[in-house]
C-alpha cells in the first residue's frame, strides 16, 4: 500500500493520495461536528456554547500534537523517498521516544493549567464549569492524539494515505455511539461528549500502530535503530517543533479573537461556535491538500528531483482555486440550513449572525487554499522554520483585529481569520521559490562538475 510520489503524473498522483486523506480529515472533522450537533441539539445553546468557547485553546493544544507529529513524519518521507530503509526506521524510532517525552509534558502541564487558561480567556460565567469540564478531558486525551497522529504520518510518508482514512472511519462510528450512551443515557453532559472524542482517537491511533508493527517490513525495527542520536534527534525536532510551534502561534491569534467575542456574551459565542464547525468541515479538503504537499514534497527532494516541486504546485493551486470557488457557492446557497445542524429551535434568531460569518470566511478560502498548499510543501522540503514565519503573520493578522472586536464588533471578527491568511501568502508564495533555488543550486553546481569531470 506504499505509494511513490517521485514518478508519474502529478496531478493524478495529488489526486489519488489526497482523496483518502481529504476523507480522514472529514471523518476526524465528524469527531468534532457529531460532539457539537448532539450537544447543541440535546443540552441546548449554553452547552454548545461552552464547548465552542473553548475551540480555539482545542486547535492551539491539539494542533501543536498534530504539527510535530507532522514534522517527525518529513524525514520518513524524505528517506523513503531516498529508499534508505535503515535510516526510515531508525527515524521512526527516534520520533516515538519524542513522542513519549512531549507528549507527557504538554499533558500534564495543560491540565494542571485549565484553570488558569480559561480564566485569562475571559470564558463567560454561565458556561465556565461546562467548558472547564469538555477541554480538561481533552487535555487528558492528549496522548491518544499523539499515537494517532505519529502513526498516520509515518504511514502517509510511506504513501499509505489509505489505513489512516479506515481506522478514523471505524473510530467515527464507534465516536457516535459513545456520544449517543454517554450524553443521552449517562447523562454526562459535555464531558460524555470529550470522553467519546478521546476514546475514538485512541482507538484509530492502536489500529494505525498495528498496521505499522504487522503490515510493513520495513518499519521492523532492531534494538540498535532505538539507541539515541544526538542528530537524528535534533533534525526531528528542527522539523517537528517549528510545525507544532505554527499551529500554536496560529491559534494564539486565534484565541485573541475567541476571547474578543468571548467578551461580547454567549449570543455571539454561539453563532461563531455554529459557523465555525460548518467552515472547518468545508475547509477539509484545504487541509488535505496541505497534508499532500508535504508528502509529495518530501519524497521528491529525498529522491532530489527538483522538477516535479513545480509540476506539483502547479496542479494543487488549480484543484484549490476550483474547490474555494464550490465552496462559496455551496454556502451561498445553504449556509442557514448547515447552520442549523448545530443549533436548537430556540436559537434561530442566530442564523444571519452565522451566515455573515461563514459568507466572510468563504469569499477568501482561495488565499486559504495557498497558505495550506505553499506552507505544507515548504515543510515537505525541509524547511520547516521558514514556514513557521507564516504562522507568526497568521497570528499578527489575527491579533490587530482581535483588539478592534470591542471597539467596532461582531464585523470585525469575521475578517479576521481573512487578514491573517492574506499576510501569510504575501510571506509564502516567494518564500517558495526561495526555497526552490536553495534545493536546485547544489545540485545544478553538482551536475556542472560531473560534466567537467567527464570532459
Amino acid at each position: 500500500m506504499t505509494k511513490d510520489l517521485t514518478k508519474g503524473s502529478p496531478m493524478r498522483l495529488i489526486l489519488s493520495f489526497g482523496i483518502p486523506v481529504l476523507f480522514g480529515y472529514l471523518f476526524q472533522q465528524l469527531y468534532n461536528v457529531v460532539d457539537t450537533a448532539i450537544v447543541g441539539k440535546t443540552l441546548g445553546g449554553a452547552a454548545l456554547a461552552a464547548v465552542g468557547s473553548t475551540g480555539s485553546i482545542n486547535f492551539l493544544v491539539v494542533g501543536f500534537c498534530a504539527g510535530t507529529c507532522g514534522g517527525f513524519a518529513i524525514p520518513v518521507a524524505q528517506q523513503f523517498g531516498a529508499q534508505n530503509h535503515q535510516e526510515l526506521r531508525r527515524y521512526v524510532a527516534s520520533g516515538v521516544w519524542l513522542c513519549l517525552a512531549i507528549g507527557a509534558a504538554l499533558t500534564a502541564s495543560t491540565v494542571l493549567l485549565c484553570d488558569n487558561i480559561l480564566t485569562a480567556m475571559n470564558t463567560p460565567e454561565d458556561i465556565y464549569q461546562r467548558a472547564h469540564a469538555y477541554i480538561g478531558t481533552i487535555f487528558a486525551g492528549l496522548p491518544a492524539y499523539f499515537l494517532y497522529n505519529f502513526c498516520a504520518g509515518v504511514l502517509r510518508s510511506l504513501g499509505d494515505s489509505r489505513t489512516p482514512v479506515v481506522w478514523l472511519i471505524i473510530s467515527s462510528v464507534v465516536n457516535i455511539v459513545l456520544d449517543i450512551v454517554l450524553i443521552l443515557t449517562f447523562h454526562m453532559d459535555v464531558f460524555g461528549a470529550a470522553l467519546a472524542t478521546v476514546l475514538a482517537q485512541a482507538l484509530a491511533g492502536i489500529g494505525c500502530l498495528v498496521r505499522m508493527v504487522r503490515g510493513y517490513p520495513i518499519l521492523r525495527t532492531e534494538r540498535a535503530d532505538w539507541r539515541w542520536n544526538s542528530r537524528r534527534m535534533g533534525e526531528l525536532c528542527l522539523m517537528g517543533l517549528p510545525m507544532g510551534l505554527q499551529y500554536s502561534i496560529t491559534a494564539i491569534g486565534s484565541v485573541m479573537i475567541q476571547t474578543a467575542v468571548n467578551g461580547l456574551g454567549t449570543m455571539y459565542v454561539t453563532a461563531v461556535t455554529a459557523g465555525s464547525k460548518v467552515s472547518m468541515f468545508l475547509c477539509c479538503p484545504f487541509d488535505a491538500m496541505g497534508c499532500t504537499m508535504a508528502t509529495y514534497g518530501g519524497q521528491n527532494v529525498g529522491a532530489a528531483k527538483w522538477e516535479r516541486l513545480h509540476q506539483g504546485m502547479r496542479a494543487c493551486v488549480i484543484l484549490g482555486a476550483a474547490y474555494s470557488l464550490l465552496a462559496l457557492g455551496v454556502l451561498l446557497l445553504f449556509s442557514e440550513p448547515l447552520s442549523m445542524l448545530f443549533l436548537d429551535a430556540g436559537s434561530v434568531s442566530l442564523l444571519p449572525l452565522a451566515r455573515q460569518y461563514l459568507i466572510t470566511s468563504a469569499a477568501f478560502f482561495f488565499p486559504l487554499a495557498l497558505v495550506n498548499i505553499f506552507r505544507f510543501m515548504i515543510q515537505g522540503m525541509g524547511f520547516s522554520p521558514l514556514a513557521t514565519l507564516a504562522g507568526v503573520l497568521e497570528m499578527i493578522g489575527r491579533a490587530a483585529l482581535a483588539f478592534l472586536v470591542p471597539t467596532l464588533g461582531f464585523t470585525v471578527a469575521c475578517f479576521a481569520s481573512p487578514a491573517a491568511w492574506i499576510l501569510a501568502d504575501l510571506f509564502l508564495v516567494p518564500a517558495y521559490f526561495h526555497c526552490c533555488r536553495r534545493l536546485s543550486s547544489p545540485a545544478r553546481d553538482k551536475r556542472k562538475l560531473m560534466a567537467a569531470v567527464k570532459g
